[in-house]
């Protein structure tokens, strides 16, 4: 059955820490950017929704070490608030960040919908206590807030913590494994691990086999997809706030999120830290666009 489509954008910056010679994060530009390209245009959504980000600010907030974490709660309400409101059991979503942030809102619009597993596809694992992180940025840190690591002013909106169990979720594509304590937090979580390594061990169509099978065997309400494009070689996708040399091709992502995309059970997907800044003329967001495309359009195959 052919499913509508919905686009929410929600271009969040705040869980970002600016750079020196920013004034703020470009990524809050996303949305606009790839309808520049067309990509709106060709996916024909059903509806398009959108929430304003607030200023850019860097405040830090002592209670819970994490920065600008009141207007992220502020903003993440009203994700979950604007996604309940409009979403369909037959349509697919397409959530344009912003920053990895934006995943604590949509977490929260699934809770309130039921149990979902997640498929969390970035060059980093964002799996860390605030203690451990550099810069206070909630979007280094955003899987860790999701699944109840932290302080629960951000892990417990509405007393709903977790937002989605550890063990339904799978984490793959992580290239920063050199930081022994970094990787630890991870490791020794529930968590389904799958470094960059291990996932090309694995092959890319059965890691996305098992984590289907995982959400079949659990029974699970249905499962989400997050897609940080810093996940994909550098030479293919520098326009992002931290790079990592290593990384997949179009052609690995197509073969785990194809699988994925096509399952009845896929809520939707979110596209996040692509920063128009660092792309000026386009050269590495039209190719992103061709790929994500194929990849939302294979639902209908």
């Amino acid at each position: 059955m052919k499913r509508d489509i919905n686009i929410f954008e929600f271009p969040l910056n705040l869980g970002l820490t600016k750079k020196e010679h920013e004034i703020e994060p470009g990524v809050r530009k996303l949305p606009d950017w790839l309808r520049k390209f067309g990509f709106h245009k060709r996916i024909d959504p059903e509806n398009i929704f959108r929430i304003d980000a607030p200023e850019y600010a860097m405040d830090f907030d002592e209670e819970s070490k994490v920065r600008n974490a009141d207007q992220i709660i502020e903003y993440a309400k009203k994700q979950s608030e604007i996604i309940l409101t409009h979403y369909h059991k037959n349509s697919f979503n397409i959530f344009l960040g912003g920053d990895c942030s934006i995943l604590i809102g949509n977490a929260l619009a699934l809770k309130k919908l039921g149990n979902f597993g997640l498929f969390y596809l970035d060059g980093h694992t964002d799996f860390i206590p605030p203690e451990l992180s550099e810069t206070g940025g909630a979007a280094g840190m955003d899987l860790a807030i999701i699944s109840g690591t932290g302080h629960d002013k951000l892990t417990n909106i509405e007393g709903l913590k977790p937002y989605f169990r550890e063990e339904n979720i799978f984490c793959c594509g992580n290239a920063e494994t050199d930081d022994e304590e970094y990787v630890s937090q991870i490791i020794s979580s529930k968590v389904h691990y799958f470094d960059i390594e291990r996932l090309r061990k694995n092959g890319f169509s059965k890691t996305a086999e098992d984590f289907l099978k995982m959400t079949d065997e659990k029974k699970l309400d249905g499962f989400m997809i997050h897609l940080d494009v810093d996940v994909l070689k550098d030479e293919l996708m520098p326009a992002v706030d931290s790079r990592m040399e290593d990384g997949i091709s179009y052609t690995d992502l197509q073969d785990m999120l194809k699988p994925l995309i096509k399952n009845p059970g896929c809520f939707g997907i979110e596209i996040t830290i692509l920063d128009p800044d660092y792309d000026e003329n386009g050269r590495y967001t039209q190719p992103f666009i061709e790929n994500l495309i194929q990849i939302i359009k294979s639902k209908e195959d």
